[in-house]
This record gives structure tokens, sequence and C-alpha cells, in this order.
């Protein structure tokens, strides 16, 4: 019986990795290959030291030549090594391979897995960190169909031997908790981090499927990895899955519109159609290369503290119905976004925004925490390719407020009018007078309070996903009200 003592404390006790491979290795039916690719084999190497890996390691292999690579598992047709497509290649590849070769007659409890991950770690001149792919395909019945986990993570250790530790442990901790947490996703995300620290490592993607994670939605996946600070930005496509930023963004024009929408207006679809069609019209702008991206940050998803997930779900799910590409992001200040964006493109890039998120943007208050103030922040928030397309504002006495009349601290006033004059802000002058009194806030209170001619308000369509899908507490405000 274990000893307690007066003024112990509980706490969750985090199995070593030793532990963790160990008791997959003594479990007689879990059987499979290890393929990594990159980084060393050091995911299967905590599974060797631990013991007993003669009863899961089918086989370890790493095809680091290239030529060897495309023999096994084929030629990538951008000839690119370190991307999703290779990694499910490699999961395919092996799979079938381990059904191929091993009798289920002579095998008939075995529940068969491959793990598989193609990395690169930091280069010689420490200019590039590293980033890889990693994903398991496995079962957890020897009768069922096979689920996958696949995540792409950034390396933030500037040693390669260190990533390659860090990536060891993170592939162990995928391994165990693929069997032993699959029922918990929200914690199987967690302890991917056992062992590790934020500064070793950054998860920005992972989508989960098969039966086991049927009732995993991988956009609320996407938030959970922001909310727990293991990335700062995820995003994911009208597809309901999370998508790769860099994919989205590599060297594109970029078109950002942040806002709550909660719901998403008839002034939302507006300031971004009229805001496109300045943006696409710039020099240095390919319509065919432009990516638009409706931002959300995790500040506007907040409820009294707390992160209200089906409010986020209502959100989301509304506007990839409408086609959109969103962005949930960390970034309360507007100067981040622009930083996280320049990672992928050099090339120009557009805010569209309120004339009230304007303002806050010349709130000092948001920029103590810099050692250069507010002065840092524009330096990196107005860099030479970034223009600001600013949606008029209706006052209360029915004036209309621009970037000619619109009012920012005193000590701000001739900061403002060097970005206006020099063409960093321009104005969307071809709006749409009648809905300037159209805000979230107040079709949200209507949807709340059962209210009639809300729909009025919004986007064409959109009242009827809204109605669909029960999104924004709809259906129970209905019954309440119609009772």
């Amino acid at each position: 019986m274990e000893i307690t003592l007066k003024g112990d404390r509980e706490f969750e006790d985090i199995p070593s990795l030793k532990t963790k491979a160990l008791r997959i290795n003594l479990n007689e039916n879990i059987y499979g290959t290890f393929a990594e690719i990159g980084a060393g084999q050091e995911t299967v190497r905590q599974f060797f030291r631990a013991g007993g890996g003669s009863n899961t390691i089918a086989k370890a292999m790493s095809a680091y030549d290239k030529d060897f690579s495309d023999a096994i598992y084929g030629a990538e047709e951008d000839g690119r090594y370190v991307t999703e497509a290779r990694l499910r290649k490699m999961l395919s590849h092996e799979i079938n391979l381990i059904e191929e070769r091993l009798s289920r007659d002579k095998h008939p409890n075995k529940m068969f897995f491959s793990y598989a991950n193609t990395v690169t770690t930091i280069d010689f001149a420490k200019q590039y960190k590293g980033h890889g792919w990693v994903g398991i395909r496995y079962q957890i019945d020897q009768d069922k169909p096979y689920n996958e986990i696949i995540l792409h993570l950034r390396f933030r250790e500037n040693d390669a031997r260190l990533q390659q530790e860090t990536l060891g442990i993170l592939g162990t901790n995928l391994i165990y908790g693929a069997y032993y947490k699959y029922n918990e996703p929200k914690k199987l995300l967690r302890y991917l981090y056992d062992h590790l620290d934020q500064d070793q490592i950054e998860i920005d993607t992972i989508n989960f499927s098969g039966p086991v994670f049927e009732n995993v939605d991988n956009r609320l996946m996407s938030l959970q990895l922001v909310k727990n600070n293991m990335t700062d930005a995820v995003m994911f496509a009208p597809d309901g899955n999370n998508v790769l930023p860099a994919k989205i963004l590599y060297k594109k024009n970029i078109l950002a519109l942040r806002g709550s929408f909660r719901p998403v207006t008839k002034v939302n679809i507006d300031m971004f159609q009229k805001s496109y069609d300045m943006f696409i019209k710039e020099n240095k702008v390919d319509i065919n290369n432009t990516q638009v991206v409706f931002e959300i940050t995790l500040s506007n998803l907040r409820a009294e503290g707390e992160i209200d997930e089906q409010d986020f779900m209502d959100r989301a799910r509304l506007l990839c119905s409408l086609g959109h590409t969103v962005l949930i992001s960390n970034f309360q200040e507007y100067y981040k976004l622009v930083e996280y964006f320049s990672q992928y493109s050099k090339n120009r890039m557009g805010l569209s925004m309120g004339v009230n998120n304007l303002v806050d943007i010349f709130d000092e208050k948001y920029y103590r925490h810099l050692s250069g103030g507010i002065l840092e922040a524009f330096g990196k928030l107005f860099f030479k390719d970034l223009r600001v397309y600013l949606y008029p504002m209706l006052n209360e006495d029915g004036t209309l407020m621009d970037s000619e009349n619109l009012k920012v601290h005193p000590r701000m006033k001739e900061l403002y009018k060097f970005f206006k004059y020099n063409g960093k802000v321009v104005d969307i002058t071809d709006y749409d007078p009648a809905i300037l009194n159209i805000f979230s806030r107040s079709v949200l209170k209507s949807i709340s309070d059962g209210d009639e001619g809300w729909e009025e308000m919004l986007p064409p369509g959109v009242s009827k996903i809204i109605k669909e899908k029960h999104l924004f507490g709809y259906e129970a405000k209905e019954v309440i009200r119609n009772q």
C-alpha cells in the first residue's frame, strides 16, 4: 500500500518514456514498423532501449538516400521529401507490407501499426530551424479498420542533436497516446508534450481520422493547439481539415480580415469584397497568387475568462460553409499577425479593418511590453508592402468617420499622418451605406432573444445555415420562444 503523508497533494503522474515504450512492448498484440527519415531513428530507439522490443518491432528502417527513398515510396511530383504526401505514402506502403507478409491465420490477434516521420533538422548555417511530418496508422482491434493521426511540427532548438532527441520523445508520446488515450483526444494532444517544453517544439497542424475518431472535429483540435500554447496560429480550410499554414501562405499575396464573425454579417462580407477588389488592383498583386484569410483571435473566443468551444465551432462552421479559409491565432496585436505572415511571404499584403480597429492600433497601451514601444510595433506592422483598407463607421449622430476625420490620441496624430499620407491607409469608398448600422452583437442578441428580422442583416444563405445547423443556440431559443 502506498504511503501518504499529511500535506501531500495530488498531481498527475506522467509515465517515463521507458514506461510508455515498455508498456507497448509488453503487449503481445501491438506489432508494427518504424520508418524514419531525416533525423535518425530516434523514436524506435526508445523502444529498443526499453526492452522486449521483439514483441513490437517488425521492422525499423531509414531510407536516407533520395534515390532509395524514391525506389521504395515513389517520387513526388514536386520533388520534395518533407511533405504530408510523402508521409502518407510511407504509412500506406508500410501497412500494406505488414498485411502482405504476415498471415492473419498465424497472427489472429495482432493489432498492426505503422509509425513514420519525414523531417529536416536545422541547417548548418542555423538559418532554417527545420520542420517535419509525423504520423501513425494503427488498429485497436485486429478486425477493425485503421485509424490515423498526422501532425506537422516545427523545431525551435538550435542544435540538430537536440532536435533529433526531441523528435524521438514526441514519437514515443504519439504512439503511446494513439493506443492508450485515443478515447480522450484533447488529453492525447496535451500528452504529446510529456517530457518536452514548448520552447523545444511547435505543433501547428494535426488531423485525426478513422473509426475511433469519427466524432472528433479537427477544427476543434485546431483550437486546442492554440489554447494549449502549442502554436501561435492554426489554419483550416473549408473542408474542415486543418491545413499547414505554410502550404496556403507560401509566397502569396495575403489579404486578412480580423473579426468576431459572431455571426458573419453583410458588413463583414461587404468589407471583404470591396477590400479584395481594391487589393487585386494593386501593383505586385497577382490575382492568381492571392490568398484571403479570415482571422479570429483567441481573445475574441473568450467568454468570462474561458474559451467557449461551442461558440468557436459555430463561427468555424459558418465561415467554412461560406467557403473561406480561417486562421485562429493568439495574436492580440495586428503587428504580430503581420510578422506571422511575413514568415511565409514577402509579397504585398493587405489588412481590411474598421475605423475602430485602426484607432485601437494607435493606442500606446498595447505596446508597453516592447522596448521600442509603439514605434517598434509600427516598424513591424507597416513594412514596405503592407496596406490597410479602412471601412468607414457610422457615428451616433449619423455622420461618417473615415481616415480623414478619425480621432487618435494627440501624441499619435503626427505618426498617423505619416502613414496616412504615405499611402499605408486607404479608405474603402465603394461601400454600401445602407448596412453601416449592422453589428454582429446586435444580430447575436436578436438570435438569442428569438426576435424576428435578423435574417435581413446577414448575407444571402447565412441565416439558412444558422437555422439548419442550429448555430449560436438558434434551436433552443426558438423552441423557448414558441412555447
